[in-house]
């Protein structure tokens, strides 16, 4: 017996194609989420969360060619949302405890690309995600600005906070290296 969708396809030809799509974006969905986020396990599990949204969507989706884009904004909602859930976790702890948060600073690295990092992952998520969406993914300022659900101008004003912010931590960590 075989089963066909409601388009005539063979349940075959639907694994093909989800098999297909999974390749084809799974390594520029898992960097990107790994970017925002800076851990691998929750970079693979929001990419994960977000095929799963985009599959269950896929009929749906009018143009096969958009499914970059949602991947995108999907990975975007849910680290916002792991950030977001992740804070209050923090705080209700804080709170609970009657502790400070304890020090998350690291002795400064010698590459310039691990200072980068570090101080890539200091920043705000919203001025993190505008640098990561317009210097690693190249979208344009509009595309960033539909992304992060904020006007062209209030990107701008996110990515120049984010940019100052990571040359004051940069700088800053120069001249503890001297």
């Amino acid at each position: 017996m075989v089963v066909r969708t409601a388009e005539g396809q063979t349940v075959e030809d639907w694994g093909r194609l989800l098999a297909d799509l999974y390749e084809s974006h799974a390594v520029r969905a898992l960097r990107f989420a790994y970017l925002l986020s800076g851990a691998r396990e929750v970079a693979e599990d929001l990419t994960q969360e977000a095929f799963l949204a985009a599959f269950d969507r896929l009929d749906t989706l009018r143009d096969p060619r958009a499914l970059p884009g949602y991947l995108r904004t999907t990975i975007l909602n849910l680290a916002r949302a792991h950030f977001r859930r992740q804070r209050i976790e923090r705080l209700a702890i804080a709170r609970h405890v009657r502790l400070a948060r304890p020090s998350q600073e690291q002795p400064p690295d010698v590459g310039e690309r691990e200072r980068l990092w570090h101080a890539l992952q200091r920043l705000p998520f919203r001025q993190r995600a505008a640098l990561v969406l317009r210097h690693y993914e190249d979208l344009s300022e509009k595309d960033t600005a539909r992304a992060l659900g904020t006007s062209v101008s209030g990107l701008k004003a996110l990515a120049f906070r984010g940019t100052q912010a990571l040359r004051a931590q940069l700088d800053t960590q120069e001249g503890s290296d001297e």
